[in-house]
């Protein structure tokens, strides 16, 4: 699983997901704010007599309380209290907490343990924080610390009890990184549905994104992908392929993606690139895992967990799982005899490789 030290959870997108819009007209609008260490962005259609300003502090202040709830950088947040709580002691959970950890514990179990909130201790003993250097990876940590790290994983150890919470081994903590951004596009787009009706939008919360009905131009949402290529970024980037939302006759159509991958957040040392991903299952950061990884769900909290899940996989692995779960997943992997270890790539050095559930849904989206 990946991390990173934002002032909201610790979380990095490593791959990016672009997105394309189009000229604005008079009736869609845009929304910006700061929220989880990064910046959510909306575009949708305004109704009529409806209040932007009100929106938008609708909006805050429900993600206010989502960090609240799960910002491991606030003290007193719940998700806080549970982690300095002592074993067998509740500490009482709101519902979006209670959301998210039993989103968590189906993508854990499903995923063999790929997806586990509580893999903190071995990330920080790699010293993956902000950054990441070489040094760090001169002098690494040896098989005995990293068994005394993992020893501390314990999501199995995790007891819900109505809306109590409560850990049965000792040093057990969760860090809801990997699915908090996803759920908090979940939220601004309930937001945006049940208390103003809006129909229409696109939100993103870096880089993890839902669409519903049609854009200005009235037609689906169109998702870009950028290429893994180390250094890339909103100037320069390359993109190798576009999602774009199925709409039926009335315009109608929902869609729910995020992206995780390896390539932003890694080095080369000794010829081998090590990425900011931790396998959980080996305490060590993975090597051989796809480089972008891009997931459809029915929710964005689900999605930003699998493809977190599949990036903390080797390929291969990742692949059988997501076939085997019926999952709609994109990956971009290298062409066959391209070194994935090399400082320098080209667009032409990677492929896509999908799901049948993914050449589904984007064959839906063709006219």
């Amino acid at each position: 699983m990946t991390f990173n030290k934002p002032s909201f959870v610790i979380f990095t997108l490593l791959a990016t997901t672009a997105l394309t819009a189009c000229h604005k007209t008079p009736s869609y609008q845009q929304l910006e704010g700061e929220t989880m260490g990064t910046s959510y962005h909306i575009r949708y259609e305004l109704p009529k007599q409806a209040d932007q300003t009100a929106i938008k502090e609708s909006i805050d202040k429900r993600l206010d309380e989502v960090n609240s709830s799960m910002s491991t950088w606030q003290e007193d947040s719940t998700i806080s209290q549970f982690n300095l709580a002592a074993v067998n002691t509740p500490v009482k959970i709101d519902a979006d907490f209670a959301h998210v950890l039993k989103d968590s514990q189906k993508v854990y179990a499903q995923s063999g343990g790929a997806f586990d909130p509580t893999v903190k201790p071995v990330f920080e003993l790699w010293g993956f924080g902000k950054e990441m250097r070489v040094d760090r990876l001169q002098s690494p940590p040896s098989a005995a610390e990293v068994e005394q790290a993992k020893s501390l994983i314990g999501f199995d150890s995790i007891r819900l009890n109505g809306n109590e919470l409560s850990k049965t081994k000792e040093g057990v903590a969760m860090d809801f990184s990997a699915i908090a951004k996803g759920y908090g596009v979940d939220v601004i787009a309930d937001v945006l549905e049940s208390k103003y009706k809006i129909k229409n939008y696109m939100v993103e919360i870096g880089g993890e994104v839902a669409t519903s009905g049609v854009n200005d131009k009235n037609a689906g949402w169109k998702i870009a992908i950028d290429a893994p290529i180390l250094h890339s970024g909103v100037a320069n980037r390359e993109v190798i392929a576009a999602i774009v939302q199925p709409v039926d006759e009335s315009k109608h159509g929902k869609m729910n993606l995020a992206t995780s991958g390896n390539y932003r957040n890694s080095i080369v040392f000794d010829g081998v690139r090590y990425s900011h991903t931790i396998d959980p299952h080996t305490g060590n950061p993975i090597v051989d895992g796809a480089p972008s990884v891009t997931v459809a769900a029915n929710t964005v909290a689900m999605a930003d967990a699998w493809a977190t899940a599949l990036t903390a996989m080797p390929y291969q692995q990742a692949l059988q799982t997501a076939n085997k779960q019926n999952l709609a997943v994109m990956f971009v992997v290298p062409k066959t005899g391209v070194d994935v270890n090399q400082a320098q790539h080209k667009l032409e050095d990677w492929q896509i490789v999908e799901t049948e559930a993914m050449q589904k849904l984007r064959n839906r989206a063709q006219p």
